[in-house]
């Protein structure tokens, strides 16, 4: 393996993890699912809210996600899914972003924008050249009604031809935590496109692409 890309690679595994949902222990995995607001239990395929002062996504039941969503610092996280196709994206508007590894998601919040993409320690933050991010809106204005917070971008520039989505900021914290999961070495041996591939399977076979 190239040496550059080698001492990339060791970097991002010392970058500065970002907060990102807490796993499920074994004991929550026998009880079945609970509402992280009220402690009741909930069906398994529930919904969440981000915690947008501690950037963390919650599982919460129907009657939190109805009583508490309109507090200021709960909101109910995106739904759509939209794959974008024919975006635009190329090799030398991605090298401005600075980003170690061929995979991201980006999201705007009262900051700016950030963007992450996994590691070992989970989803990792990196800085980000905002005269690159607006370059990007420019080629690509669908990016313009990107919902802060709770909607991201994600970059897929693992897949030949790249895949490009917009999906709920929870989906992406189930792909950084698939990949995390399974990560081996230095480089995440096959986990990474392995994960990446059946995440974006699941993605087209729930949209269809734009």
């Amino acid at each position: 393996m190239d040496p550059e890309v080698v001492a990339r690679l060791r970097r991002m595994a010392r970058g500065r993890a970002a907060p990102e949902p807490p796993a499920a222990t074994a004991a929550a995995a026998v009880e079945g699912a609970r509402c992280d607001l009220c402690g009741g239990r909930m069906s398994e395929d529930h919904r969440h809210l981000l915690d947008v002062h501690e950037r963390r996504i919650l599982c919460a039941c129907e009657p939190c996600v109805a009583m508490r969503s309109g507090e200021d610092h709960l909101r109910p996280t995106g739904t759509r899914v939209l794959l974008l196709e024919g975006f635009e994206l190329g090799d030398e508007l991605w090298a401005k972003f600075q980003i170690p590894i061929g995979l991201a998601f980006f999201l705007r919040n009262a900051g700016g924008v950030v963007a992450l993409y996994p590691s070992p320690a989970g989803a990792t933050e990196c800085e980000l050249y905002l005269d690159a991010w607006n370059e990007l809106v420019a080629a690509n204005p669908v990016l313009s009604d990107l919902e802060p917070d709770v909607e991201a971008l994600i970059v897929n520039r693992l897949a030949d031809p790249p895949a490009h989505a917009i999906v709920p900021i929870d989906r992406c914290y189930e792909l950084v935590g698939m990949i995390k999961a399974s990560w081996e070495g230095i480089s995440g041996g096959d986990a990474v496109p392995t994960s990446v591939e059946a995440f974006f399977a699941r993605l087209r076979d729930t949209r269809s692409a734009a």
